[in-house]
């Protein structure tokens, strides 16, 4: 009886410090002058996103109309305090201006000084934090200039010529190919990040059970039960789990592609092979000897192109270990299997629901394809496709990430010179809310309406540059914004000559979004047709 006692005791002790823990900051917010969101214990202000009532992109939007007028908001993402910046002054100072306050993105899987070496992720440009991100933006920032990005598009071109033939083939009898676009287009963005960043051939749209897709997929596949118990884990354990060496993607994922990347290295520097690739930049910046050319403006990719802050200019003269050359080549590949193949699905869904905008879109690559007279498409000839650009940028602004973070590194007080002043601890974390801005009519006039005439030479000036985030914003911006960028105008370029996107019985509109904080993504995917032209 005594022990059941004891062990009752200890139970009751054990939940009172996690009640605690998860409850001592709760009332955080209520010493600022900004109204902040209601707490609960466990999942604080985020209740109903972990509870899977809202999808990300819906809960940004439904928490920024919720404090219309209001600049600066607060809220508990589980147990970290976030400030939602609503206004787009507000965040160009914290983001660009006082970088050196927010040098951080938010710690992934907990607290950023607990992230073990043995942890892939933290070796990643993404994960990386204070001065070992300094280096490492600085060192990779070369390997992705407009001038890099052009010795690449043959790769590119080359490997869309034949994914339209299969495509093609497809068609042939029936003259259309029904397609769910994320799958669709998942398989073109592993190919292209195969052959332009691995220098592997891989036609995933044929061979569609290839293992290089396959081992892509089960890595991206962050809806597991046991990837969820893992980020669970870390956010709350982060010292342990590192100690562990546990990492968030599969052993088996991990292990397939590092022996991809130091075959394919030890293949080329034993036999001297050099190819304008990924891999071959990032060997080159490995050893230090990339250097930042600057860029004109003809090496634009468009309205939504990001450029290079200060930070990534400065010659560090540092090389990469090869745990780090890994990570770099592994983040490499799952932005452009995941972000890009996103990308590419809104913006054919648009399409598909407004002919007139695919129209014309078709009329200006037959026109560019009339002027390159039978020869492929060339780097110079994509960045003249000016509505290709307003339809790229336009699908960026109804579709971006919801939401980018930054942590905050020391205490900052904030000052709009207005009134509002007030200190950002140490530790707590800011929200832009992307999807919120890009959606508002003060902003962009009927906001839900796809209309790339807002980006035409004549109308772009009208955009606070401010308010558009497609790619982020300041020093810690999406360095791969023009290959992004690159690919996703070649590939459109191809399909709008060859077919036409048409909605089917099975296509959702509107599309309902994913619920839970995942990524954007359709709860149903999205299907339509693909009509060969005549």
């Amino acid at each position: 009886m005594e022990v059941n006692i004891v062990y009752l005791l200890a139970l009751v002790a054990v939940v009172a410090w996690f009640y605690r823990k998860l409850t001592k900051n709760n009332d955080y917010f209520h010493g600022k002058p900004i109204p902040s969101m209601a707490v609960k214990p466990l999942f604080g202000s985020t209740a109903p996103l972990m509870l899977k009532k809202y999808s990300f992109t819906d809960y940004i939007k439904m928490i920024y109309d919720k404090y219309e007028g209001v600049k600066v908001f607060g809220l508990f993402d589980t147990t970290q305090a976030m400030f939602v910046l609503r206004d787009p002054e507000l965040i160009k100072k914290v983001a660009v201006k006082d970088f050196d306050h927010f040098v951080d993105r938010r710690p992934v899987f907990g607290d950023n000084a607990n992230q073990n070496s043995n942890v892939l992720f933290s070796k990643t440009l993404v994960g990386m934090t204070d001065q070992k991100w300094r280096d490492m933006r600085a060192t990779l920032s070369p390997a992705f200039t407009g001038s890099k990005m052009r010795a690449m598009f043959d790769l590119m071109t080359e490997y869309t010529g034949q994914m339209i033939d299969i495509v093609r083939s497809e068609a042939t009898g029936t003259g259309y190919v029904d397609q769910e676009l994320k799958d669709f287009f998942t398989r073109i963005a592993n190919d292209i990040i195969a052959t332009c960043a691995f220098g592997l051939k891989v036609e995933s749209v044929q061979d569609r059970d290839n293992e290089f897709y396959t081992m892509g997929k089960k890595m991206m596949n962050f809806n597991r039960l046991i990837i969820l118990l893992r980020v669970f884990a870390f956010r709350f354990f982060p010292g342990i789990m590192g100690k562990l060496g546990v990492d968030i993607v599969d052993r088996e994922q991990l292990q397939y592609f590092s022996k991809i990347i130091r075959d394919t290295v030890g293949t080329r520097e034993a036999h001297g092979i050099v190819r304008p690739d990924m891999i071959q930049l990032l060997m080159q910046a490995r050893k230090g000897t990339l250097k930042h050319q600057e860029e004109t403006t003809e090496s634009s990719a468009g309205f939504a192109t990001v450029e290079e802050s200060h930070v990534g200019k400065v010659a560090t003269g540092k090389a990469m270990t090869e745990p780090e050359f890994i990570a770099q080549c592994l983040i490499f590949f799952l932005a452009g299997f995941d972000t890009i193949s996103t990308g590419f699905m809104f913006m054919a869904y648009e399409l598909a629901l407004n002919q007139d905008v695919q129209q014309k879109l078709y009329e200006e690559a037959v026109a560019t394809n009339k002027q390159l007279d039978g020869k492929p498409l060339t780097y110079d000839a994509l960045q003249k496709m000016t509505y290709m650009d307003m339809v790229v940028s336009e699908s960026l602004r109804v579709w971006p990430v919801p939401a980018i973070d930054r942590l905050c590194v020391r205490d900052y007080v904030l000052d709009d010179g207005e009134g509002l002043k007030f200190t950002i601890d140490k530790g707590s974390c800011v929200w832009f809310p992307v999807h919120g801005i890009h959606h508002d009519p003060k902003y962009y006039p009927n906001p839900g309406k796809f209309d790339p005439e807002r980006f035409s030479e004549a109308n772009k000036g009208n955009i606070n540059p401010a308010a558009y985030l497609p790619f982020g914003v300041g020093p810690r911006n999406c360095i791969g914004s023009r290959f992004a960028l690159m690919e996703i105008k070649a590939i459109m370029y191809q399909l709008m000559l060859n077919f036409s996107f048409e909605r089917t019985e099975k296509t959702q509109v509107p599309i309902q979004l994913t619920k839970g904080f995942v990524g954007l993504a359709s709860e149903k995917g999205v299907h339509l047709r693909l009509k060969l032209r005549k």
